[in-house]
């Protein structure tokens, strides 16, 4: 981890700790004190709390995507899917508070919606499926589908393996293969082209 990356986690997590126990939106100036950072230096990398997000995002799918996935297509997306909702767990108060927060933050709640897409888009290609064209586009659609619904069961989710958020995964996971089938997109299973 570089400077600027121990930099970055050390605001995220700041923040996040925060929201957990103040409610989201945080404020810089608070983040800033919490973290141990002046104002100038925190708004030099972060230009608001819906920024903080994305890059908590970011870092997350980084982990993610560090480590390859093998076995069947189906297999590689659960094990994708569950990382990111590991890099999650670790900030889960403030993950939470987030989402508490967001029906009444349309502003935030897009660009996280977009950067979610994006990131789906990543797992899959991870996956080693494609991403692009309309086909593509409807397997990002589907993907996130499935990723919203798991996100759901693991903010409900208080087991300490997170047993109700995987079975979540699996049910959603079949049933986007099934939907997956009635239009004739079965991928085969082949080791998937991995990067980010």
């Amino acid at each position: 981890m570089n400077d600027t990356d121990a930099f970055d986690a050390r605001i995220i997590t700041a923040a996040l700790q925060l929201g957990a126990h103040t409610g989201w939106p945080v404020k810089m100036e608070a983040v800033a004190a919490e973290a141990g950072v002046t104002l100038p230096e925190l708004c030099a990398r972060f230009r608001c709390a819906t920024s903080i997000l994305l890059r908590l995002g970011e870092h997350v799918d980084r982990t993610v995507l560090a480590d390859p996935v093998t076995g069947p297509v189906r297999d590689r997306l659960f094990d994708l899917l569950m990382r990111r909702i590991d890099g999650f767990q670790a900030e889960r108060a403030g993950v939470q508070a987030v989402l508490r927060a967001l029906p009444f933050m349309p502003v935030t709640a897009i660009a996280l919606g977009v950067a979610t897409q994006c990131a789906m888009a990543k797992m899959l290609t991870a996956a080693g499926l494609s991403a692009s064209g309309p086909r593509g586009l409807l397997r990002i659609k589907g993907l996130l589908g499935v990723w919203l619904w798991t996100f759901r069961a693991w903010e409900r989710d208080e087991s300490a393996d997170l047993s109700a958020t995987m079975a979540a995964l699996d049910v959603a996971l079949q049933r986007a293969e099934q939907l997956a089938a009635t239009i004739g997109d079965v991928p085969r299973d082949e080791e998937p082209q991995f990067g980010t």
